[in-house]
């Protein structure tokens, strides 16, 4: 795809949520456009290699968080795979400390690459399971987000995130449409896990039928220190 493109379909979409983007921000999202697709040829990356699907279901998705972010929050990406949400949320507030967690070694090599190439700043990779990480002493109730898309189930998921959030701090679970089952099963776990649903917002991505929904999460009180249970426990045995 062409730069210009690109531009005018990321601007044409971004309107839609009253996002502008700058020539720079533009130029980054293009960078790292060309090198999720140069580096998915070598390693499992993303099964969204399209230009088109990529800057809506990647990009565009990745930025509707932004209005739930406050200035200069600390926060961290758990399962972040090819770096969405925290790579284009980067991009976008460079005011933010941003933490990218994942298992993968070989995703964390493309992601430290993508970091360079864009020239980000406060931003972080962790290799690390979200249980251990979620137990490390440093990094445990020590933000003020933690943000995941598509990783786990909302039960589980909170185990995995919850944790990491300071009193007085939010989880953003990013989740496709229809999450009401997902909600109601997870709602006791959240409240052990010291978390209360402030708010469910449903939407649809611009001019699509790409359905959504974030789901909120207040910190209230702290973590037990049992969870996270140990590695694997979470998503086998979620907490009812």
């Amino acid at each position: 795809m062409e730069k210009e493109k690109f531009y005018e379909s990321m601007r044409e979409k971004s309107m839609v949520l009253g996002i502008d983007f700058s020539v720079e921000q533009l130029d980054k999202f293009y960078k790292y456009m060309e090198l999720l697709i140069e580096w998915n040829q070598k390693i499992n990356l993303t099964a969204i290699i399209e230009p088109e699907e990529i800057i809506l279901k990647h990009f565009i998705d990745s930025i509707t968080i932004l209005k739930y972010i406050e200035k200069d929050a600390k926060i961290v990406d758990v399962g972040t795979g090819a770096g969405f949400p925290g790579i284009p949320v980067s991009i976008m507030r460079p005011d933010l400390k941003i933490t990218l967690v994942d298992s993968l070694n070989k995703r964390l090599i493309f992601l430290q690459e993508v970091i360079k190439e864009l020239n980000l700043e406060n931003i972080e990779i962790i290799h690390s399971r979200a249980e251990e990480f979620g137990q490390n002493k440093k990094y445990r109730e020590s933000f003020d987000i933690a943000t995941s898309r598509a990783v786990a189930n909302l039960s589980t998921l909170s185990e995995y995130l919850i944790p990491l959030v300071k009193i007085g701090g939010k989880v953003i679970s990013m989740k496709a449409a229809d999450a009401n089952n997902e909600i109601n099963d997870a709602k006791n776990a959240i409240e052990i896990l010291g978390g209360k649903i402030n708010k469910i917002d449903e939407f649809n991505l611009p001019n699509s039928d790409i359905g959504r929904t974030i789901i909120l999460i207040n910190k209230e009180k702290s973590t037990p220190n049992k969870y996270p249970r140990k590695p694997g426990t979470p998503s086998k045995e979620p907490i009812k």
